[in-house]
């Protein structure tokens, strides 16, 4: 019985054993068309176990590499495609140009900072205060977003001319125009509100005075028709 301990080491498992032996097997075909033959035929096999790389780019390229892979790239077989080496297969990938964005106040990010930087260089003096204000209004909202509190405006007046090596000067509580709130009086020269006050008084004093009739007093005429009412029912009860 053979076991896994003593076959050789298998060089690509999602194609299982059988796969290697016959690549193993190609190797030893002296004659070069049959080689070629029994080549195309493992590389359809080869496809054919592995349905999911048909939905890869390439993918009969990528099989042509993995034949000469478990070959240990000692195949001699003529492929559609560049033969590789085992120097291409194993080299390592060229390190990628990430960018490096080391901002001075990580906590206001890399964005606020180059806002900062063009605002410096605004020569526009109404474009440079509205930039101004705008970093200014960002740092607020982002305080209030870590600090779950609001900011005083002087705090971060200090904080951005720090920041900026008081290039920028942000101005709190800038005049705006304030509309003037009308005042609605009547004819006669009295308030709305003193006349609306004594209006409602004196309708709820009426309105007591209709319920009182309804639930009926002493001297109420709901009183008298109920005494008559009972009156006639003790009559004709003693009859």
């Amino acid at each position: 019985m053979e076991y896994n301990t003593t076959r050789n080491h298998l060089i690509m498992k999602e194609y299982g054993r059988n796969i290697q032996k016959m690549v193993e097997y190609l190797l030893t075909i002296e004659d070069d068309m049959e080689r070629q033959r029994n080549a195309m035929a493992v590389i359809e096999l080869m496809g054919t176990l592995n349905p999911h790389l048909r939905n890869v780019e390439d993918f009969r390229h990528k099989l042509w590499d993995h034949i000469f892979n478990i070959s240990g790239f000692g195949l001699q077989v003529e492929s559609p495609y560049p033969i590789p080496t085992r120097e291409t297969l194993k080299a390592r990938p060229e390190r990628l140009p990430y960018p490096k964005k080391y901002p001075r106040n990580r906590h206001f990010g890399k964005n606020l900072e180059m806002v900062i930087d063009k605002a410096i260089v605004e020569e526009n003096p109404e474009k440079k205060e509205g930039f101004t204000q705008v970093v200014a209004n960002y740092m607020k909202l982002a305080y209030g977003n870590w600090h779950k509190e609001s900011v005083h405006d002087d705090a971060i007046k200090a904080e951005l001319l720090s920041i900026t090596g008081n290039q920028l000067e942000y101005h709190p509580g800038a005049p705006s125009v304030i509309a003037s709130t009308p005042t609605f009086t009547q004819p006669s020269g009295n308030t709305m509100g003193g006349d609306h006050f004594r209006t409602s008084s004196t309708g709820k004093r009426k309105n007591f005075q209709q319920n009182q009739k309804f639930k009926g007093g002493s001297n109420t005429p709901g009183k008298g028709n109920n005494n008559k009412h009972n009156n006639k029912f003790n009559k004709n009860r003693n009859k």
